[in-house]
């Protein structure tokens, strides 16, 4: 039993290592640290994706991820669906109602 379990550990290992690429995403309508959070953790739930940082100074979502399981298509419309523009994919428009106040454009503003 104990030598199946290395052989299953070492297959598990062995298939995580595909090639890990990076991109900048442009998520210009990102306003303060909830949006930083709400990307940043969305993220961690899309499989794939090894990890995020979100600038807010400069609107920037730098993700590495995993090119043979998802692509940057995915990645645009995964941010898309937690409810903010990715590139050129307008955020999605029930999720970025759901948004606290201060992650809505102009939001800041009002606080």
């Amino acid at each position: 039993m104990r030598v199946l379990n290395v052989i299953f550990l070492g297959i598990f290992i062995l298939g995580c290592n595909g090639e890990i690429s990076d991109v900048s995403i442009n998520t210009p309508t990102i306003q303060c640290g909830m949006c930083q959070k709400n990307i940043e953790l969305g993220l961690t739930k899309i499989k794939g994706i090894s990890s995020s940082k979100v600038d807010l100074g400069a609107k920037i979502t730098e993700v590495k991820y995993y090119k043979d399981v998802v692509n940057v298509s995915q990645i645009e419309n995964a941010i898309s669906n937690i409810g903010y523009q990715a590139n050129n994919i307008l955020a999605n428009s029930e999720k970025y109602e759901l948004l606290p106040a201060c992650c809505k454009i102009g939001g800041m503003d009002k606080m």
